[in-house]
């Protein structure tokens, strides 16, 4: 993987990938259309995990093309951009613990809104997608 943390804006893109709630995520359906779709996701510094329902559009066409474009929701009329492009990896177990607790802290105010709690969620979003960028783009 290229050296990323070199590029411009590194402390502001950490931030925003820490901090955003959604981001949104582009995969390539087998006939070449694009699928844009909202999800929840937690960066540890390195990487992105997702974890969603196992038989959706994002995982079919993830199995066909694992290249991914991946941009963060709130853009401030533009101003504040956050995109990258990476590899995505649909892994047969779910992450370590650590890592899905981090998720789940990260979206505890939205669960408990939902009423909805992580094991219930990890009973429906069984499939985690971990994504690796390989390109950024912020401005």
């Amino acid at each position: 993987m290229p050296n990323l943390d070199r590029t411009a804006n590194a402390d502001h893109r950490q931030a925003r990938l820490s901090g955003d709630l959604i981001a949104w995520l582009g995969t390539t359906r087998p006939d070449g259309r694009s699928h844009l779709v909202p999800v929840w996701f937690h960066w540890d510094g390195e990487s992105l995990l997702i974890l969603t329902q196992p038989h959706t559009q994002k995982i079919r066409n993830l199995n066909d093309n694992p290249n991914v474009s991946i941009a963060l929701d709130d853009t401030h009329s533009g101003q504040d951009v956050v995109i990258f492009e990476g590899e995505a990896n649909l892994t047969v177990e779910m992450p370590e613990a650590s890592r899905l607790d981090a998720y789940f802290k990260k979206y505890e105010t939205l669960l408990a809104e939902m009423e909805w709690s992580p094991a219930a969620y990890l009973a429906d979003y069984t499939q985690a997608i971990i994504v690796r960028p390989t390109r950024f783009v912020v401005w």
